[in-house]
């Protein structure tokens, strides 16, 4: 009896940004060379617990239910992250676990990207739009999230704390247009200019 199971269908972002989302940035940026192609290489989920610190560490209850919610989020186990330097206003010292944070690559970056324009921004309150002003300049976009409750998995009732989070979204072979081009194309909802009366 035969075990293999049945092929699993790419992420539908990852099929439509390699299908018209890619033509349309060969005909706009007039790229003729495949190796050239802007290509969106990971996204990275970042959350900051600085205010969760008690004395030299992470409030515990806080620190399970952040990796909790992140796992649930994107699918993937977050790694903590630690404090650079001192800072004594904030009651940071070196060392100190003051966040955690989340890389996405590959088929579930893909599908955290899908989750995040299909369901869980649609659920922002008073949505106006993302500025389309917050690229790097080498085509990577930054924005950032009120709180977890957006994302359909995360079940607030049970939630004691709520977090916001910090997401960037990292092109390579892109520039700001060329990437802000690829991100409309796949439904990314930027804030429209005001219109001159």
């Amino acid at each position: 009896m035969s075990t293999t199971s049945a092929p699993v269908a790419p992420p539908r972002m990852k099929e439509k940004f390699n299908g018209p989302v890619a033509e349309k940035i060969r005909q706009e940026s007039r790229i003729s060379n495949p190796m050239a192609m802007p290509s969106l290489d990971k996204i990275i989920v970042n959350v900051g617990m600085g205010n969760q610190i008690e004395g030299t560490k992470l409030n515990a209850k806080a620190k399970e239910q952040v990796v909790k919610d992140l796992a649930l989020i994107t699918g993937q186990k977050a790694v903590m992250t630690k404090a650079r330097k001192s800072v004594a206003n904030f009651k940071v010292r070196t060392g100190y676990e003051n966040g955690a944070m989340v890389t996405l690559r590959g088929e579930r970056m893909w599908e955290f990207f899908d989750r995040l324009v299909s369901l869980a921004i649609p659920r922002i309150k008073d949505f106006r739009g993302f500025s389309p002003k917050s690229f790097d300049g080498r085509g990577s976009y930054s924005f950032g999230l009120t709180e977890q409750g957006i994302f359909p998995e995360v079940d607030m009732a049970s939630a004691q704390h709520t977090f916001g989070m910090h997401v960037t979204l990292v092109f390579k072979n892109s520039t700001n247009d060329i990437s802000r081009l690829a991100m409309t194309e796949m439904g990314f909802p930027f804030r429209k200019p005001p219109v001159k009366k």
